[in-house]
């Protein structure tokens, strides 16, 4: 148990554990349908994911040519929490790597997706008992990529930069490992390969699927036993 909890595996949400892009895609043209524009296609919103939920409304905001407006970021969040589970799921087989994980280490999920509905998801999926800890946006801490929320999981599972892995989608989630000066793990099966673009990716593992995930866990906490 000592060990267990001087090692963080940090899991971003989005695109890399779930799979969130219709339901938040449907929400926004929701969205955009209340406010007289035409909606836009699903790849396109899909696009825009990646940084919380009110970045991805302004931008879709901006392309539909709509000002911004605190009303309608409200709005779409009212629509989204009725949709959060309309077909979201988790991606196949993490379900399973996240519970390996649990054997070997202290798992949290980090996302800049605000808290409640993050929980919500989690409890709707089935899968909030599989992590430790869950820190979203709008709480104590500034969201990735500043890494104090990083580094405050760190903190509760006593666990170095050396022990701790940050398993995200995209260059945010790369630059909050650096920051905290933690190891990386980068999925490329998230939203869209774009996530993954410009990325230096030399210092952080790539996969493509859960089983190359399963690998790269199985790599870390082997190297980090000592």
């Amino acid at each position: 148990m000592g060990h267990l909890h001087r090692r963080l595996i940090a899991f971003d949400l989005d695109g890399t554990l779930i799979d969130s892009s219709r339901d938040l895609g449907d929400s926004v043209n929701e969205l955009l349908g209340e406010l007289g524009a035409p909606p836009l296609p699903l790849d396109a919103v899909t696009r825009m994911i990646g940084e919380g939920a009110k970045v991805l409304i302004r931008r879709a905001l901006a392309a539909s040519g709509i000002p911004e407006d605190p009303g309608a970021i409200d709005r779409c969040l009212e629509i989204y929490d009725r949709k959060l589970l309309d077909h979201t799921r988790p991606y196949d087989g993490i379900i399973d790597v996240v519970r390996a994980a649990r054997r070997h280490a202290r798992v949290a999920v980090l996302t800049n997706k605000p808290l409640a509905p993050s929980e919500k998801v989690l409890a709707g999926l089935g899968m909030r008992d599989l992590f430790d800890d869950v820190i979203g946006s709008g709480g104590l801490y500034p969201r990735k990529p500043d890494p104090a929320a990083l580094r405050a999981l760190m903190e509760r599972a006593s666990a170095t930069p050396e022990r701790t892995l940050m398993v995200g989608d995209s260059r945010i989630d790369y630059e909050t490992a650096k920051g905290a000066a933690a190891r990386c793990c980068l999925v490329a099966y998230g939203f869209s390969g774009h996530t993954l673009d410009g990325v230096p990716t030399g210092d952080a593992s790539v996969v493509s699927d859960a089983a190359g995930l399963a690998e790269v866990i199985t790599q870390f906490v082997n190297s980090s036993n000592s």
